[in-house]
């Protein structure tokens, strides 16, 4: 019997649908609690490449919400994840990529990829993402999870972007680490975002682009709406990487000498505190940029500097010189 035979006979899939499966590429960024689920369903439905990103190593503390790298600890989890995929389905196709995500490398994969999912812990790659798909017309499921809370939803596509939905700062960017989480509510919404992602391969209708779904599961809440007519907005705080600099950015570094020692070449350092109608403006020509570890002060930054100047400003999430601290 065939391996997908439960999942074909579905009038929702079928052989067509089975092939739609087997002919995807997937860009999957995050290898984390909401991955991990992703990767294994994926790869279990057969999914023909996956394309997997992810910087980091797998520690101890990652075990209670993702199992497969008990016997992994201290590789990197894109090269672990594949191994494990390999022997779950040697069919699928898996490339590994340890690195992090960032606006340099992700219009090339997003190009290369016919569904993407934003399965990472940070809000700066999750509107890269958005952004990048946006403009490439790609879909993206994107999922948010902290404590007992979060979202999944279908982005881009032929639906509005994370921006038009969530335009301004995020109320929180705790990460699990700093947060918690607990596993099996991670767990649920990655295998969300994977039954939304065949939903989209299949072209199951609704489509699950355009909606979005929450859950509360300190008391088992949950919430539904679709968001197709949201509007993008007009201006957008974009993030930028350490390669798109330009030699005459304004560029203001958010972090201390104790956070980061080695600051962005011709940067200066002020606080956020500093940024507002008495900051020196750049000039008519030039760009401003605000530099920090995941990107939260930069956006404040850009919105204290909004008001008093209109010309272009970029974000910058640097993690290459940074000693942890503040967001």
């Amino acid at each position: 019997m065939s391996r997908y035979a439960r999942q074909t006979i579905l009038p929702e899939i079928g052989a067509d649908g089975q092939a739609r499966i087997g002919a995807a590429h997937v860009l999957v960024v995050g290898a984390g609690g909401l991955g991990v689920p992703v990767l294994q369903y994926l790869a279990g439905a057969g999914v023909g490449q996956i394309t997997l990103v992810d910087p980091d190593r797998a520690e101890e503390t990652n075990l209670h919400r993702q199992p497969i790298y008990g016997p992994h600890i201290g590789q990197p989890k894109a090269t672990a994840a594949a191994a494990v995929l390999h022997a779950l389905n040697p069919q699928v196709q898996v490339v590994p990529l340890v690195e992090w995500l960032t606006p340099a490398n992700a219009p090339a994969l997003v190009a290369a990829a016919d569904l993407v999912l934003d399965c990472g812990d940070s809000f700066a790659v999750s509107y890269t993402l958005s952004d990048v798909c946006l403009a490439a017309g790609k879909p993206l499921i994107s999922a948010s999870v902290l404590g007992l809370a979060g979202y999944v939803g279908g982005f881009c596509g032929t639906a509005p972007s994370l921006r038009a939905l969530f335009p301004d700062l995020p109320d929180s960017v705790a990460t699990c680490a700093t947060a918690g989480v607990l596993g099996p509510v991670v767990g649920m919404f990655g295998l969300v975002q994977a039954q939304m992602a065949l939903a989209v391969l299949t072209g199951m209708t609704p489509s699950p682009l355009g909606q979005l779904v929450r859950w509360n599961m300190r008391g088992f809440r949950t919430t539904s709406f679709r968001f197709d007519a949201a509007p993008e907005p007009a201006q957008a705080h974009r993030f930028v990487a350490r390669a798109d600099l330009r030699p005459d950015d304004v560029i203001v570094d958010l972090r201390d000498e104790a956070e980061a020692p080695q600051t962005i070449p011709h940067a200066i350092r002020r606080p956020v505190q500093a940024i507002g109608p008495d900051f020196p403006r750049p000039a008519a020509d030039q760009r401003a940029v605000f530099a920090c570890r995941s990107g939260l002060r930069a956006w404040r930054a850009a919105d204290r500097l909004r008001p008093h100047w209109p010309g272009e400003i970029a974000l910058l999430a640097d993690t290459t010189i940074t000693k942890g601290g503040n967001p």
